[in-house]
C-alpha cells in the first residue's frame, strides 16, 4: 500500500472505479491508496453489494435473524458482537456451536472444538442479554464416527458418545430455525449448519435454504447469503437465484458486517 507506487499507478488513468467488492477489505495500492490521487467512484457491483448489506446493518426491516456457522467461533466473534445490538435472533450452527454445547456441560465426543473460548462465549451471552437478542444453538445433533460416515444417527445432546463427531443439526433444531425464519422479515446467512460436503450431513443446511427460499417466493422476507461454503450449499440445490442477494465476497463481506 505504498504511496509512491500508488501515485505511479494513478498516473495511468484519469479516473478510478472500484468494482471489486471482494478485495476491498485489503490494504493494497491498487484498491486502497489510488483514490488519494484520482477522482474515484464505486462500480455497479460494489454499489449493489453495499446497498444489499445496508439492509442488515443500517436500513433494517425487523424482526431480523442471523444464521452464522463455520468451524471457528474466534473468527466470527467480531461479527457476532457487531450484530447483536441490531438483531433479534442470532442462530449459531456448524462447528462453532460445539463450543457453546460444551460450555453448557454437554458432551461433544471428538467433535471440532476451540480451546480457551469460555470468555468469548461469556461475552456473547452478556451482550445479547443487554440488547434483548436471542442466541439460539442446537437442541439436538446428527453424529457420525468420521466425516466419511454414511450411517447417520440423531442424538439428544446428553446422548453424544465419546467417539461421536457432531456433523449436523438435528430435526428439533431444524424446526426451531424454520419457525424463527417464518417469523422474520430479514435473514442473513453465513456458514453452513453441518459438514455438507458429505450429503449425509447436509440436511440442516438444505432445510434452512429451502425455508428461506419458500419465504422469498411470497416476498415476505429479505434474504442475504455470503461466504464460499454457504454459496456452495446454495449451488448444490440450485437456489442461488431465489435469494434476494448473494454476496460475491468472503473476507470483505465478513469485515463489512464487523463494521470495518
Amino acid at each position: 500500500n505504498n504511496s509512491k507506487f500508488s501515485k505511479h499507478l494513478a498516473n495511468l488513468a484519469d479516473i478510478f472505479v472500484n468494482d471489486a467488492f471482494s478485495c476491498s477489505h485489503r490494504a493494497h495500492a491498487s484498491v486502497s491508496k489510488i483514490p488519494e490521487f484520482l477522482p474515484s467512484y464505486a462500480g455497479l457491483q460494489l454499489e449493489t453489494e453495499i446497498n444489499a448489506l445496508k439492509k442488515v446493518t443500517s436500513e433494517i426491516r425487523k424482526p431480523i435473524t442471523c444464521i452464522i456457522g463455520g468451524s471457528k467461533i474466534s473468527t466470527k466473534i467480531g461479527i457476532i458482537r457487531n450484530l447483536i445490538p441490531k438483531f433479534d435472533n442470532i442462530i449459531i450452527v456448524g462447528g462453532m456451536a460445539n463450543n457453546i454445547l460444551n460450555y453448557y456441560g454437554n458432551p461433544i465426543g471428538k467433535s471440532l472444538k476451540e480451546e480457551n473460548c469460555k470468555f468469548v462465549i461469556d461475552d456473547i451471552f452478556k451482550i445479547a442479554k443487554e440488547h434483548s437478542c436471542s442466541i439460539i444453538y442446537p437442541k439436538d445433533v446428527v453424529v457420525g464416527k468420521s466425516i466419511e460416515d454414511e450411517k447417520v444417527q440423531i442424538r439428544e445432546l446428553y446422548e453424544v458418545k465419546n467417539d461421536d463427531l457432531i456433523l449436523d443439526i438435528g430435526p428439533k433444531t431444524i424446526n426451531e430455525i424454520k419457525n424463527i425464519i417464518e417469523n422474520s422479515e430479514t435473514v442473513l446467512w453465513n456458514g453452513p449448519a453441518g459438514y455438507f460436503e458429505n450429503p449425509n450431513f447436509a440436511n440442516g443446511s438444505f432445510e434452512i435454504a429451502k425455508k428461506i427460499t419458500q419465504k422469498n417466493k411470497d416476498n415476505s422476507i429479505y434474504s442475504i447469503a455470503g461466504g464460499g461454503d454457504t454459496i456452495a450449499v446454495l449451488n448444490q440445490i440450485n437456489v442461488i437465484s431465489e435469494f434476494n442477494f448473494v454476496s460475491t465476497a468472503g473476507g470483505a463481506f465478513l469485515e463489512y458486517l464487523e463494521g470495518k
